[in-house]
């Protein structure tokens, strides 16, 4: 059996994709890599951040369904997501950036002995930087080399997701039993597992959680998390695999940008595997990523109703010339 390679990207909520923009191309300096709308609700914006080429490993993106309402953080849900920055001296860069630009943050803490940062966005979205001086295992991406941050400080991919979990006993079967990932260390209610390489770009962590309410999805909250697979045959040896633990999956899902497979494997607990290709580049060239609206070839004839439904929004960075700070 093929091991999941890590973590693919991240998929959230925003409550605007103005904001959500703003917030990641200015504050956090990662790279808009894909203008596009969710296929299956082709009225929502489906925005994608990544590293500067849109490597797999390297995403967060997001939805702005409209009149959704603001999530709840809670149990039973995929509550914060990592970002992975260079080294311990990093945070420190962003402690201060952090304070300058008014971004509420916790201060730099320790976690299974590695440097972390938590700090939220303007909807409660719950994030941490994690650094990688120490980090061995899944290689990590390349910062945004025209952004705004210093490259030896930038953010260049995922790190651990943070899962909180009610029944911990049967998430863990999961994770162990049928995804093959491996417990490696333990502090009180919290659990770390990696995958393949291990590293940063391939852990979890999951918080047993009996005291918090479900939380329950809306802006500001986290709508799945997707881990990497090679490629399609590999992708279909996962959709047997999890039919054959009992698994309801979606089955093969072309995103052209990727092709998927989803399953709900917990209650709150959306994953996706997703392949390493064929990737952003196809139909944008480097210098212009995300300036546009990508539309996949089966949408692209709905253009013109597409576009009647989604405001506009300036993605043009090509001609900005950002100074780093």
């Amino acid at each position: 059996m093929n091991h999941l390679k890590g973590l693919h990207h991240v998929t959230a909520i925003t409550s605007s994709a103005e904001e959500n923009y703003r917030f990641f191309t200015y504050v956090l300096g990662m790279r808009l890599v894909k203008k596009t709308v969710n296929q299956d609700d082709i009225q929502t914006y489906h925005l994608f951040f990544a590293d500067d080429v849109g490597g797999a490993g390297t995403d967060m993106t997001f939805f702005d369904f409209p009149g959704i309402p603001k999530g709840t953080h809670g149990t039973d849900e995929i509550f914060k997501t990592s970002f992975r920055v260079p080294t311990d001296d990093s945070l420190h860069y962003w402690v201060k950036r952090f304070d300058r630009l008014n971004v509420k943050h916790s201060g730099i803490q320790e976690q299974f002995g590695v440097k972390v940062l938590s700090f939220v966005d303007f909807d409660d979205q719950q994030y941490q930087l994690i650094s990688d001086e120490y980090n061995t295992g899944v290689e990590s991406g390349t910062p945004w080399q025209k952004g705004p941050i210093p490259l030896e400080q930038a953010i260049t991919g995922l790190g651990p997701i943070h899962i909180r979990i009610a029944q911990f006993d049967y998430m863990k079967e999961v994770l162990e039993k049928v995804l093959l990932f491996k417990e490696i260390a333990q502090d009180g209610d919290f659990h770390l597992f990696e995958v393949g390489e291990g590293g940063n770009g391939a852990q979890v962590i999951v918080e047993k959680n009996v005291v918090l309410p479900p939380g329950r999805q809306g802006f500001g909250t986290v709508h799945h998390a997707a881990f990497r697979v090679e490629d399609r045959a590999v992708l279909d040896e996962w959709t047997e695999r999890m039919e054959n633990f009992g698994f309801n999956t979606s089955g093969f899902v072309d995103r052209f940008f990727f092709q998927s497979l989803y399953a709900r494997v917990a209650n709150g607990i959306l994953f996706e595997f997703a392949t390493d290709g064929p990737g952003f580049m196809g139909d944008e060239p480097y210098e212009t990523l995300g300036e546009k609206l990508s539309l996949p070839p089966f949408l692209e004839s709905k253009r013109a109703q597409i576009e009647g439904l989604v405001r506009p929004i300036d993605t043009v960075r090509s001609t900005i010339e950002f100074v780093k700070e």
